[in-house]
C-alpha cells in the first residue's frame, strides 16, 4: 500500500561565502555537489544566491522557500559568514542540515584553499549562541561524493522531523485494568510539538455503529479478500466488521485531523473491544500501518508516537511488539545454536496478537486470539475473538527502538539493531525469534534498569543511525543502546 501519512520531503541547498574569501569556490563546489546527487539520489534544488551578509540570505531563503523546499542544506564552500549561515536556519520553517567543503588538492592551497574545516567551528559555535537547532553529520566536512551521501542521509531524518512538527495523536481509552505499562504523561508531547486528542471507547463505538451499512464497505471488503487470498480468510463472514471498523477510523482521522497534517492512533483493544464491536482489531490496525498510520496497541500513546517514527525513518511498514518471551532451551538447541552468532540470552520472542502488517510477515491469516477466547468465550468456538493477524514475522534485519517518557515527564529513548531469525515460533500471533546482540545486558540494564514498557517499535531494516540523529536533534539526553562486551552500563555489575 502507498504510505499516505508522511510528508514528501523537498530539500534546497544554499551556499555561504566569507567576503574575503573567493566567491566562485563556494558556488562552484555547490554545482559540484548538486550534480552527483541529483545523478545518484534524486533531485536538489540549488539556491542560485551565495550568502555572503544577511541581504543575502533573505534573498536565498525566498528562493528556496518559492521553491517550496521544506528541508535545507547549508554548504559552507569557504569559511563562510557566521551570523548569516545562523540566520538560514533562524528564519527557515523546517529542518537544516549543516556541512562543509574538504579541500580539493595538494596543488591548489593559496586561491584554492576555502578553511570551511574551521569555518563549522564558529557556525557550530553561533548556533549555540542562538539557541538553534540544526543537524550536523558525525563528520561534516567532504568532498561532493561524500556530501551527497551525507544529504541523502538526512532526507529520512527531515522527513520525521518534518511530521512530526504536524503530527497528532488520537487515543480511544482508558487503559486495560491493571496495564499500567503504556502509561505515560502527555506534556512531553507538547514540549515537541505534537498535538494529542483523547477520546472514550465509547465514542469509536458511537462512530462504529453510524457507519452501519456504509456503501464504502464492499469495496474494503473486496480490498481485504484479495490481500488475504484464500488461505489467509478462513472468516470472510468477518470481514463486513472490520471493513466498516476501517471506515470508521479513516474517517475520524479526516474529520479530526483538524490543523495537524499526520495521524497516528493508540487505541484499546481488549476486554470490551471484542465484547461490544463484535471482532478483534488486529488486522485492521495492521492495514491501516501499512499506510503509514500506526494504531498502536492497548492505548500506547509513546507506542503509537515510536511507531510513527518508525515509519518516517524508514519509508515503510513498522510494528509494535512485546518484547514477550524468552526462547525455550530446547528449541534454541535444535534450530539456533552453532548455527547462528547468537547465544541464548542474545535471543527473545517479539510478539502482538496479530496487528503486524502481512507484508512483513512470512506468512499471514486471519485468526483469533487465542487468550482472549480463554477470557471472553470460555474456549469455545470463536466468534468476537476473531480479527487477529497471526503468523511468523519474516526473517530480516531490524530496529528495536522506542521514545518513552517518565513518570516525571521527561523523555528518554533506546536504539537496538538486531535481526529476525529464519527459525519458526512454534507458538500463536504475530510473533518471531529476534536476535540483538548483547540482549540479556541491555534488557537489564536498559529495559527493566530504567522502567521502560513491554511495547517496542519494530523498524524492518538497520536505522539505529537516522534514530539516533532524530533524537539527539529532538534533545533527547538518554539515547541508550545494545553496549558491545566490554563496555559496561553505569548499573553493571563488574564481577558479575
Amino acid at each position: 500500500m502507498t504510505m499516505t501519512n508522511i510528508p514528501q520531503v523537498k530539500c534546497g541547498i544554499i551556499s555561504v561565502s566569507r567576503d574575503c574569501f573567493i566567491i566562485s569556490l563556494s558556488e562552484n563546489r555547490r554545482k559540484a555537489i548538486a550534480t552527483v546527487y541529483n545523478k545518484k539520489y534524486g533531485s536538489i534544488y540549488e539556491a542560485k544566491t551565495t550568502v555572503e551578509n544577511e541581504t543575502d540570505m533573505l534573498t536565498a531563503l525566498d528562493e528556496v522557500k518559492a521553491a517550496n523546499c521544506n528541508a535545507l542544506v547549508v554548504f559552507l564552500g569557504n569559511f563562510g559568514p557566521e551570523t548569516p549561515e545562523t540566520l538560514i536556519a533562524k528564519n527557515f520553517d523546517g529542518p537544516v542540515m549543516y556541512i562543509a567543503a574538504a579541500e580539493e588538492s595538494g596543488k591548489n592551497l593559496i586561491n584554492g584553499r576555502g578553511d570551511a574545516y574551521c569555518g563549522v567551528l564558529n557556525c557550530s559555535y553561533n548556533l549555540g549562541l542562538r539557541k538553534i537547532k540544526a543537524f550536523i553529520p558525525e563528520y561534516p566536512v567532504g568532498t561532493a561524493e561524500e556530501l551527497a551521501v551525507m544529504i541523502a542521509e538526512f532526507q529520512p531524518i527531515a522527513r520525521t522531523i518534518i511530521g512530526l512538527s504536524s503530527l497528532k495523536i488520537i487515543s480511544f481509552g482508558p487503559r486495560p485494568q491493571d496495564f499500567f505499562a503504556c502509561n505515560a504523561p502527555i506534556k512531553p508531547l507538547y514540549d515537541l510539538g505534537i498535538e494529542i486528542e483523547e477520546n472514550s471507547e465509547l465514542d469509536l463505538l458511537v462512530s462504529y455503529r453510524a457507519h452501519k451499512d456504509d456503501p464504502r464497505i464492499s469495496s474494503v471488503i473486496k480490498e481485504m479478500s484479495n490481500e488475504l487470498g484464500p488461505d489467509g480468510n478462513p472468516y470472510p463472514e468477518l470481514l463486513p466488521r472490520m471493513a466498516q471498523y476501517e471506515l470508521t477510523l479513516l474517517d475520524w482521522a479526516d474529520k479530526h485531523k483538524g490543523a495537524s497534517k499526520y495521524i497516528a492512533f493508540a487505541n484499546k483493544c481488549w476486554p470490551a473491544f471484542p465484547t461490544e464491536f463484535g471482532f478483534e482489531p488486529c488486522y485492521v490496525n495492521s492495514r491501516l500501518v501499512s499506510r503509514g498510520i500506526p494504531v498502536a496497541c492497548e492505548v500506547d500513546i509513546y507506542g503509537a508516537l515510536s511507531e510513527y517514527i518508525g515509519t518516517c525513518v524508514s519509508g515503510d511498514a513498522v510494528t509494535l511488539l512485546d518484547i514477550n518471551n524468552s526462547v525455550p532451551q530446547d528449541l534454541f538447541a535444535q534450530n539456533i545454536q552453532n548455527k547462528y552468532k547468537y547465544d541464548l540470552k542474545d535471543t527473545f520472542m517479539g510478539f502482538h496478537c496479530g496487528n503486524t502488517p502481512l507484508c512483513k510477515l512470512s506468512k499471514g491469516a486471519v485468526k483469533y486470539q487465542l487468550i482472549q477466547n480463554r477470557l471472553l468465550e470460555d474456549g469455545g468456538t470463536p466468534d468476537i475473538t476473531r480479527g487477529t493477524l497471526e503468523g511468523d514475522i519474516a526473517a530480516g534485519n531490524i530496529t528495536f527502538f522506542r521514545l518513552q517518557s517518565t513518570a516525571g515527564a521527561e523523555l528518554r529513548s533506546y536504539i537496538a539493531q538486531g535481526e529476525v531469525l529464519p527459525v519458526a515460533t512454534q507458538s500463536f500471533g504475530g510473533i518471531g525469534i529476534f536476535a540483538i546482540p548483547e540482549m540479556g545486558r541491555f534488557y537489564r540494564h536498559v529495559l527493566i534498569a530504567k522502567q521502560y514498557p513491554h511495547h517496542g517499535a519494530v523498524a524492518f531494516g538497520h536505522y539505529g543511525k537516522a534514530l539516533f540523529s532524530i533524537f539527539q536533534y529532538l534533545g533527547i539526553k538518554d539515547i541508550a543502546f545494545n553496549q558491545p562486551k566490554g563496555m559496561l552500563y553505569p548499573t553493571e555489575n563488574p564481577f558479575a
